[in-house]
């Protein structure tokens, strides 16, 4: 019986961070790492990536959280155009269910999430040196100092749903 596969994509910070978070995440079958336009206003393409994900094997809704606590969710800054923080929906259903899941998110924060809802519109895939990037290059310091802080958090919050041979490096 074939694996019934969602997809959502996320902005946030560099899209090297996030496409290693949810490569690290069990039930993720496929990260695509790349730039996101939505519609409007935010047409304008921003580092983000597209999650294929098994709901059999991870929610929505840990997806969300996981994205939350990974980047900076709760300030404005002047990379948000490069670094849009958004949660990007392909169908209004999806829309509907990541917006009520955000407000039940918000409840735990002290500050007010910035992280929009958007609908999906374009993907610009990034050029192939740029992709898997830190699971090429996890000496790097750019890996060491950003991206490792992220999995080591996804670690210790998210156990149940992390692949742990992929980050065994991380435990020594």
């Amino acid at each position: 019986m074939p694996v019934e596969v969602s997809k959502i994509a996320f902005g946030g910070g560099c899209h090297w961070c996030t496409e290693a978070v949810f490569q690290s995440i069990i039930g993720v079958e496929k990260v695509e790492q790349g730039y996101v336009a939505s519609t409007t206003c935010n047409r304008e393409l921003s580092e983000a990536i597209i999650v294929h994900y098994n709901g059999k094997c991870v929610t929505l809704s840990t997806l969300i959280e996981i994205h939350l606590l990974t980047h900076n969710s709760k300030s404005d800054h002047s990379m948000r155009k490069k670094h849009r923080s958004a949660i990007y929906t392909f169908s209004k259903t999806q829309q509907n269910s990541v917006t009520d899941l955000l407000k039940g998110f918000q409840l735990k924060f002290h500050n007010k999430l910035i992280t929009k809802v958007l609908p999906f519109s374009y993907f610009k895939p990034s050029r192939e040196a740029l992709k898997n990037y830190y699971f090429k290059n996890p000496e790097k310091p750019f890996c060491e100092n950003y991206i490792n802080p992220k999995l080591k958090l996804i670690l210790q919050q998210f156990s149940e749903h992390v692949n742990s041979a992929k980050l065994s490096h991380l435990k020594a």
